[in-house]
């Protein structure tokens, strides 16, 4: 890496603030079209270290960058112009603090003679993003000079480190530009402006992830051992977590019942507890109360399920989370263990096997048994139909694939159905916020940073929310598969008490909202491969075919019964 040349006054502290940005290990970022922000644009794009994408659409932009920093773990910048283009930024950064996504938001501001004097483009733009921003900077305007060098170099490392460290989330920078925008050279003393020699950065934040403490891995441990009717329970987590968890279930003899974005679910570890089928299983009352446990171990946030949360807000529970962050929304919980998930994990195997670890009685053998059930009763559905097609693909995909699950009906159709297996696959969604809004340019943002191929599981109405993340993707070169069921409307509001009670015409306008928005000339405008289908086989093969937007047509009047047969065919084998 080359010491920077200094453009000019308004360039060079960019310069030097994103030449901390690289030797931190940023290897990505975004940028969307304006005056006010050209500056900090081209200096982010002039760095051949830095992947830097080009977004029309603020709101796609902040998506896509925070669907690479979700899939990759550090933190992505991304810049905008001064007024509502950074206010377009909001969604994305709300949902990387709920989702704990290392972000870096650099918006250009009209400096302060130009604000509340009628000026264009000019909006109150310090705190925009209130308390989801993790932290807050007015960067104010310098003299040129070494101490404004040291300052903005700084700058850099600490908005890197604090995106990263700790519990990750946005840190926001608001620059108030002045003239020159433009880069013209000037007359510039390359040497104040160097940073350290050797690449590294200004400052560099060590932070080693928490150690279980050892009394309470005991305590936690011969609480488990005292729990024979005990289960982990496995959310959306950082980090691998698989082998460790299959370690703690063998030795407590548990079952676990993983999401699939907690990494749990599928893969080559050992898979013998994993229960894939739980959202069915719990939505049996009698087996749910039958099947009340001691105790619960939780890994993660909490899954989506709404039959699970239900039958963790009865139960005493242990919470592991490698930031302490109370996302603990059943309040039940007895203990919640600041530790690395896969450390704590693996230490209580340990504590486990030295008490003589679990005599695997009948508790586990009816979970997989109850889980056994899933699969067929899945089968007798109809197709199309919403829940077998959104797992079709299940088993058919290419090893090291990401699938990005769109919210609403898609993440809860995966979470019930996808069945354990050992490809290994990565799931992942936006579930700090739990919004429609971004998927395609989330997953495009995923794919660029990853690499990995991907398949985009979304309805129709997320699908359309997005369809600038989708021109994003195109302008990008970014190739998605996405499959997308069109039921006519958003059918998760058809389980919801609304659908039976308000007026039909209104409902359907206002609530379910059918677009009639013909898809294949959508994807013409996406420059993606039209394929239509309608049976499992028909998906697999055109996911199998690679990118494009492959489409699905369901009833979305018959959505709910096919949800409660496929739950009733369960509860009758349970019953047997």
């Amino acid at each position: 890496m080359q010491q920077i040349i200094p453009t000019n006054p308004t360039y060079a502290p960019l310069q030097a603030l994103v030449d901390e940005l690289v030797r931190c290990g940023m290897r990505h970022a975004v940028t969307s079209p304006g005056s006010r922000n050209a500056p900090l644009a081209l200096t982010l794009a002039s760095r051949g270290e830095l992947d830097c994408v080009s977004v029309i659409d603020e709101r796609a932009a902040g998506f896509m960058a925070l669907g690479m920093a979700k899939a990759s773990g550090r933190p992505v910048a991304v810049t905008c112009t001064s007024g509502t283009a950074a206010a377009n930024l909001a969604p994305a950064v709300h949902e990387a603090w709920q989702a704990r996504v290392p972000l870096i938001v650099l918006t250009a501001d009209r400096p302060p003679e130009l604000r509340e004097v009628g000026a264009g483009q000019a909006i109150d733009q310090v705190h925009l993003y209130g308390s989801a921003a993790k932290w807050f900077v007015e960067v104010g305007n310098h003299e040129p000079g070494r101490s404004t060098a040291e300052h903005f170099r700084g700058l850099g490392c600490r908005a890197f480190w604090t995106a990263a460290g700790g519990r990750p989330g946005p840190v926001h920078l608001n620059f108030a530009l002045r003239d020159p925008l433009d880069p013209a050279l000037a007359e510039m003393d390359a040497g104040q402006w160097a940073g350290r020699d050797g690449d590294r950065p200004w400052a560099h934040l060590r932070e080693h992830p928490p150690a279980p403490d050892a009394n309470d891995v005991q305590r936690a441990a011969a609480r488990m051992a005292e729990a024979p009717r005990g289960a982990i329970v496995c959310g959306p987590v950082a980090g691998e977590v698989a082998e460790p968890v299959a370690r703690l279930a063998e030795q407590s003899g548990w079952p676990v019942l993983a999401e699939p974005a907690s990494g749990v679910r599928c893969g080559e570890h050992d898979r013998s507890h994993v229960v894939a089928g739980y959202d069915v299983l719990l939505r049996d009352e009698a087996f749910a109360a039958g099947h009340a446990p001691d105790l619960v171990l939780r890994v993660g946030d909490t899954p989506t399920s709404k039959p699970l949360r239900t039958w963790l807000a009865v139960v005493p529970q242990v919470v592991l989370d490698p930031h302490g962050a109370w996302h603990e929304p059943t309040r039940t919980a007895e203990l919640l263990l600041h530790a690395e998930p896969a450390a704590a994990c693996d230490a209580l195997a340990a504590a486990l096997e030295m008490r003589g670890g679990s005599n695997h009685g009948p508790w586990l053998a009816e979970w997989r048994h109850a889980d056994s059930l899933v699969a067929p009763a899945l089968a007798q559905a109809p197709e199309p139909s919403e829940p077998r097609a959104y797992v079709a693909a299940a088993g058919a995909l290419e090893p090291g694939s990401l699938v990005w699950t769109a919210s609403s009906m898609p993440v809860r159709d995966v979470e019930a159905f996808w069945p354990a297996g050992a490809e290994p696959t990565r799931f992942l969604a936006n579930r700090g916020a739990n919004g429609i809004d971004g998927t395609i340019a989330s997953a495009a943002g995923a794919t660029r940073a990853t690499g990995a191929p991907t398949l985009v599981l979304i309805g129709e109405l997320a699908l359309l929310h997005d369809i600038g993340g989708l021109l994003a993707a195109r302008r990008a070169g970014i190739a998605l598969t996405v499959l997308c069921v069109d039921n006519g409307g958003g059918g998760i509001f058809d389980f919801l008490p609304v659908a039976g009670s308000a007026d039909h015409a209104a409902y359907e306008e206002h609530v379910a909202t059918p677009s009639g928005l013909d898809l294949e000339t959508l994807s013409a405008l996406s420059a993606m491969a039209y394929r239509p289908v309608s049976t499992d086989d028909e998906i697999r093969a055109a996911v199998a075919a690679g990118p494009g937007l492959v489409h699905v047509r369901t009833d979305r009047a018959a959505n709910v019964r096919v949800h409660f047969e496929i739950a009733a065919r369960v509860s009758a084998g349970l019953t047997r």
